[in-house]
């Protein structure tokens, strides 16, 4: 009898032994399990989506080519073309976009002024040379007195357009006038020449219309304008407007947002502006 209790209890251990090996090793195998999953989706990111505001021309096109290189960083790019200078801003200011790639920071910090608003620069990327265009003048000598020209009606490309005249000895500014210079800011006018004020985006359509416009390289291009060949005379390449991607305080360290501006000023962008655009359009990094 007491051999086959021994035998019994001997049994009955190594059973024991046995069912508890077998759940050790379930729980070793979940736990494996578990810290596999985890460390899987430590790995994984989260795609990132980028809804970016631009004018047609370059700032979107210059955006639509770079989509492949973001793609590679994790950067979903949206882009929403714009054909005015305001709505740029205010969507982004009210969240609707990300950022938005279109304007110089004079012309950004005269917005901020006048909206209360605190967009800011997270980098530059080229400089569109403003420029003077004529159906009918093939030099700026040929200008008559009395004769109507076309400038930009927001406060820096204002100022900037008469600039340009003024650096061309059409006009003169009084002292002090800066980039926010208006046409009561005009000195002297020698050609007694008569100024009409519009929105930058119908520039180009009122050529037919006036004697000399003074248009934006954007809108330029646009409306299949050459800037290094149409322009009777234009900014040189030292011009201070260089064309910014604009964000919020809230975004600009963004991951999203320093792959961009990251991207726009590589050298494969770099190429691409100067490849395609000929010179009207100088890279600004």
């Amino acid at each position: 009898m007491k051999k086959w209790l021994t035998v019994l209890t001997l049994s009955l251990l190594v059973l024991a032994l046995a069912a508890c090996g077998a759940k050790n090793g379930n729980n070793a195998g979940g736990a494996a399990a578990e810290n596999a999953a985890s460390n899987a989706g430590a790995g994984a990111s989260e795609p990132i989506t980028l809804k970016v505001g631009a004018s047609p021309v370059p700032h979107a096109e210059i955006l639509n080519h770079i989509k492949d290189a973001l793609a590679k960083e994790g950067v979903s790019l949206e882009v929403v073309e714009f054909t005015d200078y305001v709505q740029p801003n205010v969507q982004l200011y009210e969240k609707k976009l990300d950022a938005n790639f279109f304007q110089h920071v004079p012309y950004l910090d005269e917005f901020n002024k006048e909206r209360g608003y605190d967009l800011v620069s997270v980098g530059t990327v080229h400089v569109e040379p403003i420029g003077a265009y004529s159906d009918s003048l093939k030099s700026k000598d040929e200008l008559k007195d009395g004769a109507t020209i076309a400038i930009p009606n927001d406060a820096t490309n204002g100022g900037r357009a008469l600039k340009l005249l003024a650096d061309n000895g059409l006009i003169t500014l009084k002292d002090g006038a800066g980039i926010s210079a208006t046409v009561k800011d005009i000195a002297t006018n020698p050609k007694n020449l008569k100024f009409k004020e519009l929105e930058a985006a119908t520039l180009p359509r009122v050529l037919n219309q006036v004697d000399l416009a003074i248009i934006n390289t954007n809108y330029a291009l646009d409306a299949k304008l050459n800037p290094t060949k149409d322009a009777l005379f234009i900014e040189g390449k030292e011009s201070p407007y260089a064309n910014i991607v604009a964000a919020r305080p809230d975004n600009k360290d963004s991951e999203g947002i320093q792959k961009l501006i990251k991207v726009l000023n590589s050298d494969e962008v770099k190429k691409f502006i100067e490849d395609n655009y000929a010179g009207a359009i100088v890279p600004a990094f």
